[in-house]
C-alpha cells in the first residue's frame, strides 16, 4: 500500500480549515441554534440565604408576569404564600395534623443575589407534607419576540425532616428533577396554555448534585422551556390572588 505524502502547504491549509471550523463557524452556528444562547454565560444553580448551592433551573418560560399567573391558575397550581409566623404556623398543623395547605410558604432561594419572584405549588395527599413546587426569576433579557423570559427551579417535596447540612427543618426532594420537569410542563401543556415547547442547555448531565438541603439529585441538565399563549391572560379566569415575591 502506497505511503500518503502530504506537503507543507496541505497540512497548513487543513490546520486553517480546522481552526476556521471549531473555533468560529461551529461556535457561530451554535449560537444561532440555541434558542436563548446568553443563557450559556449565566450561573444556572441557585443559593440559599446561607450562600449553599441550592436547586438548579429546570425550567423556563417565555411570557409576561399576567400570562405566568393565569397559566399555573389554569394548570391547577397555587401562588405560595409569603414567610410569616402565621405561614409558617399554618404549615406546621398541616403537616402535624394532616390537614390541608394549598398556599403554604415555600422557602427563599436565591438567583443572582435576588430571591425568587413567583412561587406555585400543587399538593399531593391531604397536607403541605408532600408537594409539587416551582421557584420563578423574571430575567432582565427578553427572548427574540421580546417576551419576558423567566428561570424556574421545580422540584417535588417528599416530605418534611432536617436539613442534612444544617439541621433546620425543611423539605427534602425527589431526586429525579426530570420527572418533576416533565410534570410542570406536563400540566400546562393539559390546561393549554403552551404555544411552543423547546429545550436549552442547562447546568449539564449530573448524577450526583446535592442542593442546599444536602438532598442528592440526578438530572440530564436541560431546562424545559414553555411559550405560554398569546390569550392566557383573556381566558375569562377570575384573576388569582398576587403570588407573594
Amino acid at each position: 500500500m502506497p505511503a500518503i505524502k502530504f506537503d507543507t502547504r496541505t497540512v497548513l491549509i487543513v490546520i486553517a480549515v480546522y481552526g476556521l471550523v471549531a473555533y468560529l463557524l461551529l461556535p457561530t452556528l451554535w449560537r444561532r441554534h440555541e434558542r436563548l444562547p446568553n443563557l450559556s454565560e449565566r450561573p444556572l444553580i441557585t443559593r440559599t440565604g446561607a450562600d449553599i448551592p441550592g436547586d438548579p433551573m429546570n425550567v423556563g418560560m417565555i411570557g409576561s408576569k399576567e400570562d405566568l399567573i393565569h397559566a399555573f391558575a389554569a394548570a391547577g397550581w397555587q401562588p405560595a404564600d409569603s414567610i410569616t409566623l402565621r405561614s409558617s404556623i399554618a404549615i406546621g398543623i398541616s403537616v402535624v395534623l394532616r390537614r390541608p395547605d394549598p398556599d403554604a410558604p415555600v422557602s427563599s432561594l436565591y438567583y443572582e443575589h435576588r430571591k425568587q419572584d413567583l412561587a406555585f405549588e400543587r399538593e399531593v395527599g391531604k397536607s403541605a407534607d408532600q408537594r409539587h413546587h416551582v421557584r420563578f426569576w423574571q430575567l432582565a433579557d427578553k427572548d427574540e419576540t421580546g417576551r419576558d423570559i423567566w428561570l424556574g427551579a421545580a422540584t417535588f417535596d417528599r416530605g418534611v425532616g432536617f436539613s442534612h447540612d444544617t439541621g433546620q427543618i425543611t423539605h427534602h426532594i425527589d431526586g429525579d428533577l426530570d420527572v418533576e420537569r416533565a410534570f410542570l410542563i406536563g400540566t400546562l401543556e393539559e390546561a393549554k396554555r403552551l404555544a411552543d415547547q423547546f429545550f436549552v442547555a442547562g447546568i449539564g448531565p449530573t448524577v450526583n448534585g446535592r442542593n442546599g438541603g444536602g438532598d442528592r439529585y440526578f438530572t440530564d441538565g436541560r431546562i424545559a422551556f414553555g411559550v405560554l399563549t398569546a390569550d392566557a391572560t383573556s381566558s375569562g379566569l377570575n384573576p388569582p390572588k398576587s403570588p407573594a415575591p
